[in-house]
């Protein structure tokens, strides 16, 4: 038996011809900033910002979540469902098909999502819009969500964090996405009326009727680096006004500058920002370690 024409061949065409195991396509992720390469899990750990830039990429809901709540342990507020197609619209697909889509994507019903836990010691309700879901828009689904978690905020007595990020209306409800501009700024009225803080956290980017109604009427307005923040986009300014934009115009530092945000916060210090400014305003000291420890011996 002659291994060189028995053996080795056999061998060679087993490692040529085998099925190929399927490697995911987002294994490596881009930075839009300097097009460095950045894999996917040392992105996850960073909470999805590029170590060399800074660049802050979108956040998946459900990572924002848990990223925000204690243990990332949190408890997700139902909302009542909608009709999911009221004006049977129809573009070059089925309105139903693209919500269908998107569900599938994301694994979320719509476009935000709503929850209550603890943040350092203290209880508050969270919404956290997904621009994944058809670029975070704001249909009958996203504002029943958001009005959902004002009056929960409002019967917990809790603070209400909102994370934003849209770009703005969703075209297939026409008026009745429009709506959900009035709807919602009636729950934060009713939320202020029982004087609890209402923080809104713009992220990029955060546009249109999103911008122009609950995105803008916090009590506190952070931003993350780099945010896009406006009604319509830079580049529809441009051709309406026919002149050349200011340098970042738009940008969450921009705006910081000209009094529309009050504070610009890295999303690593945006846990303990959130933290310290909902015990501030609640006026609830904060329960420090060694105040747990005297506690815990005490019972």
């Amino acid at each position: 038996m002659n291994w060189l024409t028995n053996v080795v061949p056999p061998k060679i065409k087993n490692l040529l011809y085998a099925p190929k195991k399927d490697v995911p396509d987002n294994l490596w992720i881009k930075c839009p900033e300097t097009g460095e390469m950045v894999f996917h899990r040392d992105l996850e750990s960073n909470q999805y910002v590029v170590p060399s830039s800074n660049f802050h990429m979108r956040m998946p809901s459900r990572k924002r979540m848990a990223s925000l709540f204690d243990g990332g342990v949190y408890e997700s507020i139902a909302v009542a469902a909608v009709p999911l197609d009221p004006l049977k619209f129809r573009d070059e697909r089925r309105y139903v098909d693209r919500l269908k889509d998107a569900k599938t994507k994301t694994g979320l019903e719509d476009a935000v999502l709503v929850a209550t836990g603890a943040l350092e010691g203290l209880a508050v309700t969270a919404a956290v819009q997904d621009f994944d879901f058809m670029g975070g828009s704001l249909g009958m689904a996203a504002g029943e969500a958001i009005v959902t978690g004002l009056l929960s905020a409002r019967d917990r007595r809790t603070p209400f964090i909102l994370f934003a990020a849209s770009g703005g209306a969703r075209m297939q409800e026409g008026i009745l996405s429009l709506m959900q501009m009035p709807r919602t700024t009636a729950a934060i009225q009713a939320l202020r009326e029982e004087q609890l803080p209402y923080i809104v956290v713009l992220t990029n980017p955060t546009t249109g009727g999103v911008t122009a109604s609950y995105a803008m009427l916090g009590d506190v307005h952070l931003a993350e680096p780099g945010a896009l923040i406006g009604f319509a986009g830079p580049r529809v300014i441009e051709q309406t006004i026919r002149e050349k934009l200011p340098e970042g115009f738009q940008r969450a530092e921009y705006l910081l500058e000209h009094g529309m945000v009050d504070m610009v916060v890295h999303r690593h210090d945006m846990r303990s920002t959130l933290s310290r400014l909902c015990h501030i305003l609640t006026k609830t000291p904060k329960r420090d370690e060694s105040t747990a420890l005297v506690t815990q011996a005490a019972e």
